[in-house]
This record gives structure tokens, C-alpha cells and sequence, in this order.
């Protein structure tokens, strides 16, 4: 989910270290045969060196691109504290070997020893405590400019889903963005109206419902605009996420976030076949 914002395997000590990383608990995913044009490949970071690699995509999208204020350790890339807590799914161009897609995953295990996720910083997240023991946190999801076509995304999908069945976990949250300018709107009408259409058609039961805690002034802003939402979210409700609340809004990102969960019994039927397999 966007900076949920995504959706690691092996290893050998607990956080990032010098060598290999590894979170108790957690399975190793299958090999993954490259696509038939070879264009890219998905693995998760088996190393810190591949996890900068992440982390310097991700600020050159966020932050150089997108124009967030990152507070980071380490110069040219985007570092927070979760980061030595979750697995990184990394895709990279074939011949180059660049990275050109990632997300990162933060387990169960891993958000009780961080002391929570990345959206509980965002939202109140009580009403979701029954659903903790078998959910993942996705985020930080970001693909170069160069490579943002649907292969990208699928393959992301793909590998979120086998792990997902391989570590038993059934459901995923996360915070997906929308851009305060987006589309030429600015003042965060965009974002106001997307959660306007959002809400009658995607809005979880209210037993998931979740508050912010710097709440975007929806009520304040224009939320008649007929706009798109960004593909990411576009993606995620057709895979059958749903909406848990109203946005917050960040300002180091300077994005308005809709919390949103996906549960694997309701990912829809045409793309359960091709995760799943069922």
C-alpha cells in the first residue's frame, strides 16, 4: 500500500546487519522463474547492501521526485526506524540489475518487537487488535518512473502473495497515498474527493474502522471533484481491498493516506487464480 507507504526471506541475525538478514519465523519464498521476456526479476534482500539499494529508490521517489521531507541517517536515501524490523521485496531491470520496484513487509512478530506499524502512527488501529496476530503492515511502496507499467506491479503482487500463504498470514494493511497536487487539484480537494467516492463503494464494516490522528479536513475542503484515483488504489480495490476511514494527513510526505486492509478470502476471484493458484 503506497508508502503502505509495500506488500525477506532467509537468514541470520534478527535486524540489517553488515551480512544477512533474518526474522525469526519467517519462511523462505520459492524460487521465482523470470518472466518470459526476462525484463525483470523479484527477490526479496538478503543483504543490507540490497536493502540501500530500497532505500535509495525510495528516496529518489519520494523525496526527489514526489518532494517529501525526509529525516534520514544516511544521505540520498530513505531510512526510518522500521526498516531493521521488515523483509524487503526487491524487482529489478534483467540486464542492469537496478532496482525498480520494491516494498517492504513488517510481520507480526517483527510489529511487536518495533512496538507497532508505521500506520499505528498514523491512525488509531484499535479496532484491528483481533486481526494482529496474522497481519502484515506493507509499505514504502514505490517504482522507478522508467518502469511503471503493469509487469512491475503483478510481479510485486506475486511474490506479496506466495508469501503470504508460505508464512500463513491472511491479512495486509497499510497507508495508500494521494499526492496533496495531484492532477492539477491542490489544497487536498483531490484527496477529499477520492475518499468521497471511495467510502460509498469500498468502506470496510464499521468493526475495522480506524481514526486518524492528524485527520485530513475533509469537511473543509472541496470533495465534488470527479477524479481518478492513483492507480495504486485503483489496484488495490480491484483486488478487493477496503477503505478503513478517512484520511490522515502527512505532512513530511505531504500526502493525504486512506488506511487500507486486504484480507486474502476477499481478494477477487479472477486474481485469486493467478496468485493463488485456486
Amino acid at each position: 500500500m503506497n508508502k503502505l507507504p509495500n506488500l525477506s526471506l532467509p537468514l541470520s541475525s534478527d535486524t540489517v546487519s553488515g551480512n544477512a538478514l533474518h526474522h525469526p519465523g519467517v519462511l523462505p519464498m520459492a524460487a521465482m522463474p523470470a518472466p518470459e521476456r526476462g525484463a525483470i526479476q523479484v527477490s526479496w534482500a538478503r543483504h543490507q547492501d540490497e536493502v540501500r539499494q530500497a532505500q535509495k529508490l525510495r528516496f529518489d521517489v519520494f523525496a526527489a521526485e514526489m518532494g517529501a521531507r525526509l529525516t534520514t541517517p544516511i544521505p540520498g536515501h530513505d531510512v526510518d526506524l522500521f526498516d531493521d524490523y521488515c523483509e524487503h521485496l526487491l524487482v529489478r531491470d534483467a540486464q542492469s540489475q537496478q532496482v525498480i520496484g520494491t516494498y517492504r513487509v513488517l510481520t507480526p512478530a517483527q510489529a511487536k518487537r518495533v512496538g507497532g506499524t508505521y500506520s499505528d502512527t498514523e491512525f488509531d488501529l484499535t479496532r484491528l487488535r483481533t486481526l494482529r496476530p496474522r497481519m502484515v503492515e506493507l509499505g514504502r511502496s514505490c517504482v522507478h518512473p522508467d518502469h511503471r507499467h503493469g509487469g512491475v506491479i503483478m510481479a510485486l503482487w506475486g511474490a506479496l502473495a506466495d508469501f503470504m500463504v508460505r508464512n500463513q498470514l491472511d491479512t495486509m494493511i497499510g497507508c495508500a497515498s494521494i499526492p496533496m497536487l495531484y492532477n492539477g487539484v491542490v489544497s487536498g480537494d483531490a484527496a477529499a474527493s477520492i475518499w468521497q467516492q471511495v467510502r460509498q463503494t469500498h468502506l470496510a464494516p464499521i468493526e475495522y474502522h480506524v481514526l486518524p490522528r492528524l485527520p485530513l479536513p475533509v469537511e473543509q475542503l472541496d470533495g465534488s471533484i470527479v477524479v481518478e484515483p492513483p492507480a495504486l488504489i485503483k489496484g488495490y480495490l480491484r483486488l478487493g481491498a477496503r477503505v478503513l476511514g478517512a484520511p490522515a494527513w502527512d505532512p513530511d510526505f505531504n500526502t493525504a493516506d486512506l488506511p487500507m486492509l486486504m484480507r486474502l478470502a476477499d481478494l477477487h476471484p479472477r486474481y485469486r487464480k493467478h496468485f493463488l493458484g485456486a
